[in-house]
This record gives C-alpha cells, structure tokens and sequence, in this order.
C-alpha cells in the first residue's frame, strides 16, 4: 500500500500545499487562500488547506480517497499557541494523521533538513528557534508591536523614525534619510500621514462602541516598514553612514540571538527570510560557520516533519 506525505506552509497572504511519495519526492504543489489560525477562528485556513488537498491531488493524478494512507503535517502563521494547533488539528481532516506546528517549526526542519541546530526567520517578521538534544527552545516572535527583533519590519520603522529626525535636525542626515522622507511623501508631515493607516478625519468607532481613534492609532502594517529595506541595502552598499547605522541596530539585535542560541549548545544557525539572507555575507563575516543558508524550503520542512511524525 502506497504512503504519502502532505506538507503545508499555511501564511497570512496564501498557503502552499506539497504531495510527496514515501521517499519525499515531490508528486505535485499548488497554492491556495489565506491561511493564518489566528483570523476568523481558522476558517479561512481550514477552506484553503482542504481545497488545496483535492488541488493537489487532482494535480498528482493520485485518487483523492489515498487521503486515507496519507499523513499531513502543517505550518501555519500564526499557530504559536498551543491552543490553536490542538483545535485545528481535531477539525474533521480526511488524512491518516495530522500534525499541526508553528510556521518556524517547518522552517527550522526545513533549513536544517530535520537536524539539530537553531534557526532565525529575518523577513518581514523574525522568529528564533533551535532543537538541541531533542530539545525545542523557542523565543522571539511575539509580533510587531511588542517583539519581531531582527525583522525588516522593525528595522525599516527604525530607519523612519531616524530619517524624521533628521528631517527636523535633531540627527545627522544622509542621502539615505532624505531617500526615505521623499519616498514617504515628501516632507515629515506627509511622513505623518503616511504613518496611519486611516483617515484620521473619519470617525471612529472603537471596538467596545464607544467613538474615539485608539484603533486609527495603529497604523502602517508592518509589511509596509519592510518595504523598506530595499531602500536600505541599497544605500548600504553605496557607503552611506545611516544604512551602516541602521545594520549595526540589526547586528545587535541578531548578537542577542546567537549568544541565547550558544548558551544552549547550538552548533549552527541558518538564517530564513529574504531580509537575512540578502545580508547573510554579512552575517558570516560577523558569525563565519556558526551561520548557514537553508537546505530546503518550509514546505519541503512540512513535508520532512510528516515523515518523522508518522513514519
């Protein structure tokens, strides 16, 4: 009787699904909807993984009651608590078993080909996790408003705030800050408004249905701050001294990292994400070997983790 494995990378934005054999061979890959346990109740994730399956399916030319001799694994953003995992785990799935992870568990098994060793996310968002001796140790992670060190996200609002100050005198400029103020609209007060995500003019009507702008406070989603960092490491490799200010905040915030990751016996750390790895040269000729780029993809890491659960 045959056996398969099915993987799922499960973001905010989309979710990928991969069907592979016993031996891990890709049979067949699709992407569907929005995918994060956190929004709706996990609905909007159920609707996309499942259409994603019979996609998947359909797409290897395997039947779709194989689901039965098929074992599934899922890493799915905004799956941190434990929770959300075990009640979207028990939803009625059609496969032989399922194991449902965080997204950085599938990033971790993927980048280090389901071995030993740490792992930071340093995309949009960041992340920091490490298995040693069997042992998972995870920090980071906690969000944009509270956590996300490392992220582009976080960077790129640290390097709008300094190019604001800049603008007003009270820091050196540079041909970056005026970059970012001409990219934000101009001038600081066209980088204000920017800065919110709503019209500030409209009323509000805040969550306990009392009016007020608490919610319009909010404002730019961090992807919009990531964004950024385009910007930055291309005035970086020009010299310019505020993108080398601004990698020395992103190297302090990694430095932190690493030191939790050696203190407990972590040998390597491979660096997931595109803001790390356009600046991966950089972060060896800081860490040299302790640093490495991913093996595998997160969703070829799903697909490792359903084997090594269900093998």
């Amino acid at each position: 009787m045959a056996k398969y494995y099915l993987g799922v990378d499960g973001g905010g934005t989309n979710c990928r699904v991969r069907l592979a054999d016993e031996n891990l061979n890709t049979l067949a890959e699709v992407r569907n909807g929005r995918s994060n346990l956190q929004i709706d109740g996990g609905e909007p994730a159920f609707k996309a993984i499942s259409d994603g399956t019979r996609d998947v399916f359909a797409a290897a030319n395997v039947d779709f009651a194989e689901t039965r001799n098929t074992f599934a694994c899922f890493g799915m953003a905004g799956g941190r608590m434990d929770s959300a995992r075990d009640e979207f785990a028990a939803r009625p799935w059609p496969f032989a078993g399922v194991k449902v992870y965080d997204d950085i568990d599938i990033a971790h098994a993927g980048a280090l080909g389901g071995n030993d060793g740490a792992v930071i996310i340093v995309g949009t968002g960041s992340a920091a996790m490490a298995i040693v001796n069997g042992q998972r140790h995870q920090c980071g992670g906690w969000g944009f408003q509270i956590g996300d060190q490392m992220s582009g996200a976080i960077l790129g609002r640290e390097l709008a705030r300094y190019s604001v100050e800049a603008e007003d005198g009270l820091v050196d400029a540079s041909p970056l800050t005026k970059a970012v103020i001409e990219r934000l609209g101009g001038d600081n007060q066209a980088a204000m408004g920017w800065s919110f995500a709503v019209d500030l003019d409209v009323k509000i009507i805040s969550r306990d249905g009392s009016e007020g702008c608490d919610d319009a406070l909010i404002g730019r989603a961090p992807a919009e701050f990531g964004k950024l960092m385009p910007l930055l490491i291309d005035y970086l490799d020009q010299g310019d001294p505020v993108a080398r200010k601004m990698l020395d905040i992103q190297f302090g915030y990694v430095d932190s990292y690493v030191r939790w990751f050696q203190a407990r016996n972590a040998k390597v750390m491979a660096i997931v994400g595109g803001f790390g790895q356009r600046i991966f040269p950089l972060l060896q000729h800081r860490y040299g070997d302790f640093v490495a780029l991913p093996l595998y993809e997160p969703l070829h890491g799903a697909v490792i983790l359903a084997k090594q659960n269900f093998a």
